[in-house]
């Protein structure tokens, strides 16, 4: 078992505001789940600060004994606001420096109520980088906001496919091959800024090989492909 629970989180908005969603997958060392939610109308904080909370809430629903929780977002709001920020905002009666209430004032006093039971804190990682837990939380968070969940697994973790250790971002940054199993859900190709959607990988071969500074890619998803079209800029 582990010594603390680790916890991938990400939280997408269209629109900001707009209809959102957030992903997460909980490592309990010999268990993994992944968790996910929907909100009709919210902001991307929302989604990722959400997160947080849904993920918390599940643990205390489910009994976990661990008390010891340690996430990984790419949101440096939550990151900062969960180990430095909502110690001073409770100071001061959840105001910032302006004496104004804060924003989501409703999830960080959830937070708060929550930190009494477990001990939590946030590693801020790279979105988008290659980094296969963050891909899948942000494909779980994004088929959320699309109201197309997709389908989420809860098992032991020698089934897992996605790599919970690999926190790493790969040289060159960008969106690296994700570390997925299954059939791809189309090809990607760009030369000379034409891109190209192609339905089998010989398709996509056949126009990019012997090219020079082209880009190629597999999509696992609609919401993947979007990603890598937006990485892109196309």
């Amino acid at each position: 078992m582990n010594e603390e629970i680790r916890v991938f989180t990400d939280g997408s908005s269209r629109g900001n505001p707009g209809p959102g969603g957030w992903g997460a997958i909980v490592d309990l060392g010999e268990e993994v789940y992944e968790i996910g939610a929907s909100d009709k109308r919210t902001t991307n904080n929302r989604m990722e600060l959400g997160a947080i909370v849904g993920v918390l809430e599940s643990l205390r629903e489910k009994y976990i004994k661990q008390d010891r929780v340690h996430f990984l977002t790419d949101s440096s709001y939550v990151a900062n606001g969960i180990n430095s920020w909502i110690n001073s905002w409770r100071r001061n009666n959840w105001k910032n420096k302006a004496g104004d209430e804060i924003a989501n004032i409703d999830l960080w006093q959830k937070l708060n109520d929550l930190l009494t039971v477990f001990e939590v804190r946030a590693e801020h990682v790279k979105g988008h980088a290659g980094v296969p837990a963050n891909e899948r939380v942000d494909e779980i968070a994004t088929s959320f906001a699309d109201e197309k969940p997709v389908q989420l697994f809860t098992g032991k973790k020698f089934l897992y496919k996605i790599d919970l250790q690999d926190t790493s971002v790969p040289k060159g940054g960008g969106t690296a091959t994700k570390k997925y199993t299954g059939k791809a859900y189309s090809y990607l190709s760009l030369v000379n800024g034409d891109l190209q959607i192609h339905k089998t990988w010989l398709e996509c071969e056949s126009r990019v090989k012997g090219m020079k500074g082209v880009k190629f890619k597999k999509a696992m998803s609609a919401s993947d492909e979007a990603e890598i079209r937006k990485s892109w800029g196309v």
